[in-house]
C-alpha cells in the first residue's frame, strides 16, 4: 500500500516588520515577528518513483509557471540532494491561500513539503537542518518550518520560535484576483535609508508575546506602511477608508493584503467584513494558528 502524508501549509501575517539596512549581499536585513493563521493550503505527498508536483484549487495566477520553478518542487529536490535520498514523491498542492497576496503561501507549501518528505523518506533531518535547507529555497520558507509565532532576522532565514501569541480575532483583507500581482520586490526597492529602523518594534512585540499579554494595535508596525501609498495605491485607499471609520488596518508583510484586529463577535465580524468588501477587498475571518496545529502531520 502506498504511504501518504497530509499537511497544512498555513498563511502568515507579520505582527512587526522592520528593515535595518541593506546587507553586503544585497538583501535587506530584517527584523520581524510572524504569525501563522488558519487560512491554509493542503499538501498531500505519496510515495512514488519520481518527484512530481500537481496543483489544484486557486491556480490561475500560477498558470504558465514551470513546475520546476515552484518553491515546493525546489524544496523536494533540495531535500533529496541533502539527504541523498533515492526515492521520489507525488506532491499535490491544493491551493486555498490567495496567490501573490503577500501571505506566504508558496513559501509555506515549500516548508510543508520539506517536513512531509522528511517523514515519508525517513530522512532524519533535524528542524535546524530543515530550516537551513528551506533557506536555500528562499528567504521566507524557513519561518514555516517552525511556524506558530516566531522572530525572524537576517534576510528572513534566521528563526527564533516564540511561545504561541495571544492574538485577538483577525479579519484578513485580500485583493480580488484580478488586482493581485507579485509586488514584494518593488516594495523593497522603494525603501530608502530614511525608512530603516533599529528593530525596537520587533523587540517590543517579542516582549508582549513572551510575557503572555494580548497583542494590540499599538504594538504593531510595518515599514511598508510608509511606501504603500505610492506602490500599492488601491491597498492604501482601502486602508484609509477603514481608518476614517475608526479601524486600524495593518499590512500583511509587503502587501497587498492587510488585516484588522477586533474583539470578536458575529455582529462585529459581519459589519467589519461588509466595510472591507465595500473598500474593494475580500474579507476572510481567520484566527492565529498555534505551532502544534500548524505542524501537524497526518498519516505519519
Amino acid at each position: 500500500m502506498t504511504r501518504t502524508v497530509r499537511l497544512l501549509a498555513p498563511a502568515k501575517i507579520n505582527l512587526s516588520l522592520e528593515v535595518l539596512r541593506i546587507r553586503p549581499d544585497g538583501y535587506h536585513e530584517l527584523r520581524s515577528v510572524l504569525q501563522t493563521v488558519d487560512l491554509h493550503d493542503i499538501v498531500t505527498i505519496a510515495e512514488a518513483d519520481e518527484i512530481t508536483l500537481e496543483i489544484t484549487g486557486d491556480t490561475r495566477t500560477l498558470a504558465g509557471t514551470p513546475i520546476e520553478e515552484n518553491l515546493a518542487h525546489r524544496a523536494a529536490v533540495a531535500l533529496r540532494d541533502r539527504a541523498g535520498a533515492r526515492a521520489g514523491a507525488r506532491i499535490v498542492l491544493e491551493k486555498r491561500i490567495p496567490v501573490a497576496a503577500g501571505l506566504g503561501g508558496g513559501s509555506s507549501d515549500a516548508a510543508a513539503v520539506l517536513r512531509g518528505l522528511n517523514e515519508l523518506w525517513g530522512a532524519h533531518q533535524s528542524a535546524l537542518n530543515l530550516t537551513e535547507i528551506a533557506g536555500e529555497v528562499g528567504s521566507d520558507p524557513p519561518f514555516f518550518v517552525t511556524a506558530g509565532t516566531s522572530v525572524v532576522w537576517g534576510r528572513g532565514d534566521q528563526v527564533e520560535p516564540l511561545p504561541d501569541a495571544l492574538v485577538p480575532s483577525l479579519l484578513l483583507a485580500t485583493p480580488r484576483e484580478d488586482a493581485r500581482g507579485e509586488k514584494t520586490a518593488s516594495m523593497f526597492a522603494a525603501l530608502t535609508p530614511a525608512h530603516f529602523s533599529d528593530g525596537d518594534v520587533t523587540i517590543g512585540v517579542r516582549e508582549v508575546v513572551v510575557s503572555g499579554r494580548m497583542i494590540a494595535d499599538e504594538n504593531l508596525n510595518n515599514v511598508f506602511d510608509r511606501v504603500v501609498g505610492t506602490m500599492q495605491p488601491a491597498t492604501e485607499l482601502a486602508m484609509d477608508a477603514l481608518r476614517a471609520q475608526g479601524y486600524v488596518p495593518h499590512l500583511a508583510g509587503a502587501g497587498p493584503s492587510f488585516f484588522l484586529l477586533y474583539p470578536g463577535g458575529a455582529d462585529v465580524e459581519r459589519e467589519l467584513a461588509e466595510r472591507v468588501d465595500r473598500a474593494g477587498f475580500e474579507a476572510r475571518p481567520v484566527r492565529a494558528l498555534s505551532r502544534a496545529e500548524a505542524l501537524r502531520i497526518e498519516g505519519a
